[in-house]
């Protein structure tokens, strides 16, 4: 077992309406506001990997950006490098 660092987790309406207007690529209706979401990163995990071990779940999304890793459990699907 190995630990993470979780990034961002639940969001309130309000931080995630000032992450959209700082051009940071929210979703309007992102799944961090209902605690549905999270963007973590594992120390001595490269991203690529913590993207594969995501993905090998084969459930909900799974999205690479340069920091971290976004995951969620709504449907599967996958974007970000792949």
């Amino acid at each position: 077992i190995e630990p993470f660092h979780l990034i961002s987790g639940y969001r309130s309406p309000q931080s995630n309406s000032m992450l959209r207007e700082m051009g940071r690529g929210v979703a309007k209706r992102s799944l961090h506001l209902s605690g549905k979401a999270a963007d973590i990163y594992v120390p001595g995990r490269s991203l690529k990997q913590v993207q594969a071990a995501a993905k090998s779940l084969r459930s909900g999304g799974v999205g690479r950006y340069s920091q971290f890793v976004h995951v969620d459990t709504g449907r599967q699907r996958y974007w970000g490098a792949l």
